[in-house]
């Protein structure tokens, strides 16, 4: 192995430290207590050296929004590709889904709440976005419905799906009747 290539590995798990770090702490004591110092003194690095990986927190909140988009959609797809039919399939969407922003709820923040300077809807949007809207899609498309833009059904489903989660999350919603919420969901939004 090359010098140059020991630096990057160097550099690279730096970078995952960084940010395994960033969402650690987040997911404990929320955003707010995620500082640049903070980091530094935890990962046992200079903030100089933070700083040569990302230029402010606005940026790790970014790398964790990619990492956790990928989590996302891992989890999306695993969940629908064990369920059997359409209506299985969505179901198991909508749970999945609820229950990621319900157990990462630091992550999901800085997907879809907080500014991580990533373009959303765009060309430039990155690739772990548009995989995580590509496995909404990859399901929901199949039940938009005849004469609805599958992309279209998609952006509404979700936008359900994140308010449910969100006024589940600030207690506006009881907890109780979360299933009955998923399947309603389902059945007046779904063609199945």
């Amino acid at each position: 192995m090359s010098v140059q290539e020991r630096k990057e590995r160097e550099r690279t798990a730096r970078e995952h430290l960084i940010v395994a770090t960033a969402r650690e702490i987040a997911e404990q004591q929320g955003w707010d207590a995620v500082t640049t110092r903070r980091l530094a003194e935890r990962i046992e690095y200079s903030q100089p050296v933070l700083y040569s990986h990302f230029r402010g927190k606005r940026e790790i909140i970014g790398a964790v929004a990619l990492e956790g988009a990928a989590e996302m959609a891992a989890a999306l797809r695993a969940a629908t590709s064990a369920a059997d039919g359409p209506r299985t399939r969505v179901t198991a969407l909508a749970r999945t889904y609820l229950d990621f922003a319900e157990r990462h709820p630091a992550v999901y923040d800085a997907m879809f709440q907080l500014d991580g300077g990533l373009a959303f809807a765009a060309e430039d949007t990155p690739a772990p976005l548009k995989d995580a809207f590509a496995a909404l899609l990859e399901s929901l498309g199949e039940v938009a419905g005849e004469g609805v833009h599958p992309g279209l059904f998609t952006e509404v489903f979700w936008a359900a799906l994140h308010g449910l989660a969100t006024l589940t999350r600030a207690g506006r919603l009881p907890p109780a009747e979360a299933e009955q919420r998923v399947e309603l969901l389902v059945d007046r939004l779904a063609v199945i």
